[in-house]
């Protein structure tokens, strides 16, 4: 590739260019990229067919994270049947948006359909790209700093509250800069090699995970049982009951302040919320989220730090291994103890009276640093995962110009 300054220029014919930052050796002099109306690049596809025989796989839905995908793999619940008298028939290539508002999402994200044919519900718009255009260079343009709903321009239908629609007769008519096709198919496929290393870290990291999930059914006693199923060698005496209040100091809840001058790490239910002041704490501590949606969230704490009130702070004895501890409460998953339907909470006491099974010190050290070395692994892993949607992030600003630069 190579790399230019952004200047604006004009073609033959008159009409403003753009000249990408980054750009593939072989359109290094071409045409600058021009401004065109989205809807000279897609059409509406409107196409139902009676005779589709449907069946659970068949219907897909939009995913922010994933493009279009199974109904069932999307909502997470059993197929509940689709009217044939409320469905589009889509293909590969075709591009799909939510026109109905989502939570924090109000008019969709566009993505491609890698998939096969199949049907969504009409309350998605479905468009199909000319031959000059490449839908998955589209797909991937969406993807970046530029959003789609930056290029619809609807009339907004208010009905019940927070109801909104989009109009499909006043969509599509934003600008946008484009390359030619042959330009438009490099760049998509350099982005999809991209997305398929993203893709193959992601699944390292997943397995990784998995891994330890596994692991961990096995290093720890399973529910009703009083021994693992898996031990080191060296290890045979049988793991002692007790329950978690004999292996605290104290089990409290937390009382300091937000105070934006303070110096010292404020944790609240979701780990570091800000500073405090005068922390409460040193040293470690293992700390539940106490109320609220997060309830039973499990953190780490070390150092001096605040603890806000919404947090309950497990102060541990000298003699109970901090890691062994915290990798056990977060297998036997505490929030199983949360009550009450309208805030959720979990309290001391009901934690001070948790049952734990509890092995040797040495066997504690030897579970502890052998998870304790599989975190460390997920966590570089989870960096270089990181790391390449940073490259792409940076690569994708280079490659297509800022929304600005098209509206200048």
């Amino acid at each position: 590739m190579s790399s230019k300054t952004k200047s604006t220029s004009q073609s033959e014919n008159g009409q403003s260019t753009l000249m990408p930052k980054l750009r593939f050796p072989q359109f290094r002099n071409a045409e600058g990229w021009r401004v065109r109306k989205l809807n000279e690049l897609l059409f509406e596809a409107k196409h139902r067919n009676r005779t589709l025989e449907l069946g659970p796989s068949d219907v897909l839905s939009v995913s922010g994270e994933h493009g279009c995908v199974n109904q069932i793999e999307f909502m997470g619940r059993s197929y509940a049947g689709v009217s044939v008298k409320d469905y589009h028939v889509v293909e590969h290539g075709d591009i799909v948006y939510t026109k109905s508002p989502l939570k924090r999402n109000p008019f969709g994200i566009i993505k491609e359909n890698k998939g096969k044919r199949g049907i969504v519900s009409t309350l998605y718009a479905v468009y199909r790209p000319f031959q000059s255009c490449s839908a998955t260079y589209l797909d991937h343009f969406f993807s970046g700093d530029f959003n789609l709903n930056s290029y619809l321009q609807p009339i907004v239908k208010k009905g019940a509250k927070n109801d909104m629609k989009v109009n499909n007769a006043d969509v599509l008519k934003g600008d946008i800069c484009v390359p030619e096709l042959k330009e438009q198919q490099k760049i998509a496929d350099c982005l999809d090699s991209v997305d398929e290393l993203l893709a193959l870290q992601a699944r390292k990291v997943d397995a990784l995970r998995n891994h330890k999930k596994g692991l961990m059914q096995q290093l720890f006693p399973r529910e009703g049982e009083t021994q693992p199923s898996l031990r080191f060698s060296e290890f045979r005496e049988p793991w002692a009951e007790s329950q978690l209040n004999y292996l605290c100091s104290s089990i409290s809840s937390g009382r300091d302040q937000l105070d934006p001058d303070g110096a010292f790490d404020l944790y609240g239910s979701t780990s570091v919320i800000g500073k405090t002041k005068n922390p409460s704490f040193s040293g470690e501590r293992i700390l539940v989220a106490r109320v609220g949606a997060n309830a039973g969230l499990l953190t780490k704490a070390e150092g001096a730090f605040g603890v806000t009130d919404n947090t309950l702070v497990l102060s541990l004895k000298p003699s109970t291994n901090i890691d062994f501890l915290f990798q056990y409460l977060g297998k036997i998953n505490i929030n199983r103890l949360i009550f009450g339907s309208g805030q959720p909470l979990i309290t001391g006491s009901i934690l001070k009276n948790l049952p734990i099974l509890v092995p040797s010190d040495l066997e504690q050290q030897k579970i502890s640093a052998c998870l304790s070395s599989l975190d460390d692994l997920i966590v570089a892993q989870s960096c270089k995962l990181d790391t390449i949607k940073s490259h792409k992030k940076g690569l994708m600003q280079k490659i297509f110009p800022l929304p600005e630069e098209v509206e200048a």
